[in-house]
């Protein structure tokens, strides 16, 4: 038996030699994709291999076409001064002008069907395809081993691959998810302990005083009479749910939450049937649609995309984006291994291009520790971490609330079970730390100092909001109920506020907010800071594995991010219901012209600025050009107040050159960082002369020598003490460098004429 081994071992190592190493033609006719082998793998002896007929299920990702192009979209989308500000895409529009090709999606499917693979599934958007076959079928595609290993951690076995996926080198691919069961999603929530935690102040009716229903309106939307009427939430789930604990929590928590209508979409072959058992899901599906109707209790509907237990992240992701017409606030409670993922990041970018709102749970094992490898490090491929690291949505940390009983907002500190009931529960709290993946996007160096708060100049910050993490009631298990902590709380907290936000933006004809964070991180820079946010500077998230990072402090910190929002003032920021900031007054304010050296005409734009809401606002103007300059560039409007602002060529103008100038004048709103972008042209024209003017019998013909695109007027006058110049013809656009013109009839009519030669601005 032992030669018999060590000859199979001897055959497959030639056979693998043979195709993969037998020179450069064959080396550059495939590909390794990275990133496929968990790392423990290396540290374990093989059990076993999975059974060659085992069905498999895997969700190829397919990389977008033009992704640098989809990036500056993005870039110009959020830029209040630019033209496309909130401009959003369909989906289809996204696949149009950045997505895959559809030859290089039916690339990979042929590839697939050629190796005994089914194409299970298909996105219209091209950016993942579902395939399903049995397990010696993924070997052959992929050119790997499937082996069977003992879980270091979880008591189970698990499947990987041998090696990373091997695919030819012309096809098309990210990644493939589905190749291991190593990383199981974990929901991001922990189950409290009512006899041995603290009092609570919230009203809940099981009398434990946990946080219910309306206490979080009354916290974090006190006052307002929006209830996410005419919006959908949207709740990524990798398990099911019992339909009696969602009508219980309804029911008692009343405001007409009991109307909102519960929609499933069922993925990867799911039957929607809850788990059971002590790590069971369901309560983490519970949990995030009682907590998005419980911000907002007017929903026109909660959508919840099941993937089941061995569902696949982007096959959920996607059918996600893929419902962006109508769903445009989602909330993810759940991590998963892997780390970093291109397809999922493509997903992620598509959504913010769509006008969707993602908010992601950041996780509850307080702080992560630096480096990829490290014991809880966010990119840590081994870790159900992901995607809390990702730039592209928000990450939302967690807090303990205080209140009083009955009462509103008082105070909030980090959640951290392990700060404020001991080391039994170390490694139970907010999590935030530092991406060794990503780099610092634009909209996080509006923060000062991060490196002072624990953070880092260079790399993405985590993470970058907060919510109620503790405390917080709940109905799950198909009648069971209690205290629930955990990121997990917050986030389908902050999509149903964000379902606020974006009913008042369609109540003032705006489109949604999409993407918040490079409005909230304008926000963390300016004077309105305060007022939009509840600045947490209270508490941790350290633990036994990191015992001095992080630490609240004032603004921005890697515990709680910038804050939990602070009611209907957040809301105005996001949605504001200024309906008109900037007018420009006549219609042709915004063309200058004239000869080198001037006089131009006209010599300035006069704009009108109204504040139609009741509260005040600041302003700014953004004018990136020398040639023209604001009466006043900054300053506030009272609400329903008016004020004029002229803007005007200055003396640099006077130093062109003959040529066509265009710059945009942008009218910012800094309260609620909108803008309105006006557009300006200076046409400056050679020095006009006349070629000729000859008299030919009762006509005079002119000729002018002109500038190519300037538009020219000739007048005349039959004596010069006249006081208006008369319009010969109609002005007309020069397409040479000469023009000419006859004037009929005028010798007859007139004993003499006085010729002049202006231009059109």
């Amino acid at each position: 038996m032992q030669l018999n081994r060590r000859f199979h071992a001897v055959f497959s190592l030639l056979a693998f030699l043979s195709v993969f190493t037998a020179g450069k033609t064959l080396a550059a006719d495939w590909k390794v994709l990275p990133g496929h082998v968990p790392t423990v793998v290396s540290q374990l002896k093989a059990s076993g291999r999975v059974v060659s007929t085992q069905q498999m299920n895997l969700a190829i990702g397919v990389p977008l076409r033009d992704e640098t192009g989809l990036d500056q979209y993005l870039a110009e989308l959020y830029d209040p001064a630019s033209t496309n500000y909130q401009h959003f895409l369909t989906v289809d529009e996204i696949t149009a002008r950045f997505g895959a090709t559809e030859e290089d999606y039916e690339a990979v499917k042929a590839y697939a069907r050629t190796n005994g693979l089914i194409v299970s599934g298909t996105f219209s958007n091209r950016m993942v395809l579902d395939v399903s076959g049995p397990a010696s079928a993924v070997e052959k595609a992929f050119h790997i081993v499937l082996r069977t290993y003992r879980h270091p951690t979880e008591g189970r076995e698990f499947f990987a691959a041998d090696a990373d996926p091997v695919v030819r080198a012309d096809l098309r691919v990210n990644d493939i998810q589905g190749l291991t069961d190593f990383y199981k999603p974990h929901p991001r929530l922990k189950k409290m302990d009512a006899m041995s935690m603290r009092a609570k102040d919230g009203s809940s009716p099981d009398g434990y005083g946990y946080y219910f229903g309306d206490d979080f309106r009354k916290a974090y939307a006190p006052g307002t009479t929006l209830t996410g009427a005419g919006q959908m939430v949207g709740l990524l789930q990798f398990d099911g749910f019992y339909s009696n604990d969602i009508a219980a929590y309804a029911s008692a928590a009343g405001g007409g939450r009991s109307s909102i209508p519960i929609q499933t979409v069922l993925l990867d072959g799911y039957n929607g049937v809850p788990t059971t058992g002590a790590n069971s899901g369901n309560s983490e599906v519970s949990l995030d649609i009682e907590m998005a109707m419980a911000m907002a209790p007017g929903l026109a509907k909660i959508v919840v995309f099941e993937g089941g237990p061995n569902g696949q992240p982007n096959d959920i992701l996607n059918s996600m984006l893929s419902y962006s017409n109508t769903v445009k606030q989602l909330s993810c409670s759940w991590g998963w291994g892997g780390g970093p993922s291109t397809t999922t990041d493509g997903i992620f970018k598509s959504m913010a291009a769509a006008g969707q709102s993602f908010f992601d749970a950041s996780g509850d094992s307080d702080a992560f520790t630096a480096g990829s490898g490290s014991a809880n490090g966010v990119d840590n491929t081994s870790l159900a971490n992901a995607p809390s690291s990702s730039p592209y949505i928000t990450q939302v940390g967690g807090t303990t609330l205080a209140t009083g009983t009955g009462a509103s907002y008082s105070s909030e500190a980090v959640w951290n079970w392990g700060t404020e009931y001991g080391s039994q529960y170390d490694g139970n709290g907010s999590s935030g730390g530092v991406s060794s993946y990503y780099s610092m996007p634009s909209w996080q160096t509006n923060i000062s100092n991060m490196a002072s708060r624990g953070g880092s100049a260079t790399n993405r910050n985590i993470p970058d909001v907060a919510l109620t993490a503790d405390n917080v009631y709940l109905i799950y298990g198909n009648g069971q109920s209690g205290g629930m902590g955990g990121t997990s709380c917050a986030a389908p907290l902050w999509a149903g506020f964000m379902a606020l936000v974006n009913q008042q933006a369609a109540a003032n004809g705006k489109p949604p907010v999409g993407f918040i964070n490079p409005a909230i991180y304008a926000l963390a820079g300016s004077a309105n800071y305060s007022s939009c946010f509840h600045d947490v500077t209270s508490g941790n998230n350290t633990w036994s594995g990191s015992t001095s990072l992080f630490s609240a402090t004032n603004g921005y910190d890697l515990c709680t991010g910038l804050g939990t929002p602070n009611g209907q003032n957040l809301i105005n920021a996001l949605a504001p219901s200024t309906a008109v900031l900037a007018v420009l007054v006549g219609t042709n304010g915004y063309a200058f012209g004239g000869l080198i050296s001037g006089p131009f005409n006209p010599n300035s734009a006069p704009f009108v600025l109204t504040n139609a809401s009741a509260s005040g606002l600041n302003w700014s103007i953004i004018n990136t050009s020398a040639w023209l300059n604001a009466s006043f560039n900054a300053g506030s409007l009272a609400g329903h107040a008016v004020t004029n602002i002229s803007v005007s060529l200055t003396a640099a103008a006077n130093n062109l050159a003959a040529g066509s100038y265009s710059t945009m004048v942008a009218f910012t709103n800094t309260t609620s960082h909108t803008a309105q972008s006006f557009p300006m042209v200076l046409t400056v024209l050679a020095p006009i002369t006349f070629n000729s003017a000859v008299r030919s019998s009762g006509n005079f013909q002119l000729a002018w020598n002109t500038t190519t695109g300037a538009v020219y007027q000739v007048q005349y006058k039959t004596n010069l003490s006249q006081a208006n110049w008369i319009n010969l013809g109609n002005a007309t656009t020069a397409t040479t460098t000469t023009m000419s013109l006859t004037d009929t009839n005028a010798v007859a009519s007139s004993p003499q004429r006085f010729y002049r030669l202006s231009v059109v601005p």
